[in-house]
């Protein structure tokens, strides 16, 4: 007689739920703040007040207004006031830079945490992950470690401390809180930037890289508060749907710092822009087809532009119309290039006024490695 083998068991019979049909609920943005140093000024000021340990002779004076007249930039809030961050850098004392960076950064980083989690509605208590990233400054510990305290998030609190993302440390802040609540769909996550570019200054540097960085960046920080699936119907910001990398092969020297005695020195090749037409629109296409999107779909972008030129680059390389990079190039005027917090500072801005419900949208920035991250939100 033959020996009758045991019934198999599904997954189903087991009183497991089988995998759910269409599109998984997505983590979800439910507030959005950001927060600025108060010393607020015009780029001619800040240029002029620059101008005379930048560049010595009359060509090299004339040059600097060339770059500051097409920079894009208006205004920038300055981590110091003007005349006390020029001190600063001519002391050349990374030690001292970093110290006022570290007080600074505790400070921005609490205000904007803060007015996040009461946007929110959340208490700190309830808040279960927190990334941080930065790359203007070092700190250990870092600064959600120094900041969970002080606001009073709870000792059981993840972190997840990120350096060296540079200008895309945004978007990929935000890919990293939306993979952390697909895997905790209870649970709820923040992501706190924090940028005092100008403390990077180096006075007496003539080169063209640190021309532009000077005529560009700008200070501030900004906090996302998100919440997993099974709590998402209490969100009123964008689904996170989807993120991406792509790390562009022999570009590690395009971009980036040269940090030594002297701190954080700008690494800023002539080719960025070239770099970024080349191998953005690959990595766009090919990102928006996984979810049966084309470019011409995408009803909202929120870039980092960098700067006039690689935003130029961006518009050439995805044929966008002129008015889908108004907000970055808004934020570019009124605060300069913020690193991190740019591509945050443009999401705050369309929350301001959301799309409609379902319309996709596509945070894009560039940074160093040379990286493109790119995260796909809808309403």
């Amino acid at each position: 007689m033959g020996v009758r083998m045991p019934h198999s068991t599904t997954h189903t019979e087991q009183g497991r739920r089988p995998p759910p049909r269409g599109p998984s609920p997505a983590p979800r943005i439910t507030a959005l703040r950001t927060a600025f140093p108060p010393y607020h000024y015009p780029q001619h000021e800040i240029m002029s007040t620059l101008a005379p340990t930048l560049m010595s002779s009359a060509r090299g004076k004339l040059m600097l207004r060339k770059i500051e007249a097409t920079a894009g930039v208006a205004a920038r809030h300055l981590a110091l006031p003007l005349d006390k961050l020029v001190e600063l850098a001519v002391l050349d004392d990374f030690t001292e830079t970093n110290q006022v960076w570290l007080r600074t950064a505790l400070d921005l980083g609490e205000e904007a945490l803060t007015k996040a989690l009461d946007a929110a509605g959340i208490d700190p208590t309830e808040v279960d992950a927190i990334i941080s990233t930065t790359v203007t400054g070092l700190a250990v510990p870092s600064l959600e470690a120094r900041l969970a305290h002080r606001v009073g998030l709870r000792s059981d609190v993840r972190r997840v401390p990120l350096f060296g993302h540079g200008c895309a440390g945004g978007a990929a802040g935000l890919a990293l809180l939306r993979d952390y609540l697909c895997a905790h769909p209870d649970q709820i996550a923040v992501l706190l930037a924090v940028e005092l570019c100008t403390l990077a200054y180096q006075p007496n540097d003539g080169s063209m890289a640190n021309i532009v960085a000077s005529s560009l960046f700008g200070d501030g920080s900004a906090a996302v508060v998100a919440v997993g699936a099974h709590r998402a119907d209490s969100g009123r910001g964008p689904e996170l749907v989807d993120s991406a990398s792509c790390l562009v092969p022999d570009s590690a020297d395009a971009l980036g710092w040269e940090i030594g005695s002297y701190g954080f020195r700008i690494r800023l090749a002539a080719e960025v822009p070239v770099l970024t037409e080349e191998h953005l629109p690959r990595a766009v296409r090919s990102f928006l087809a996984r979810h049966s999107l084309t470019t011409d779909e995408v009803g909202n972008w929120i870039i980092h532009g960098g700067g006039p030129k690689v935003l130029a680059a961006v518009e050439r390389a995805l044929a966008l119309p002129p008015d889908a990079t108004v907000l970055t190039r808004d934020s570019m005027s009124q605060r300069g290039n913020l690193s991190s917090v740019s591509v945050l500072h443009v999401l705050d801005t369309l929350m301001d006024t959301p799309p409609p419900a379902a319309t996709p949208a596509l945070a894009v920035a560039m940074g160093p490695g040379f990286a493109v991250e790119l995260v796909l939100l809808r309403w």
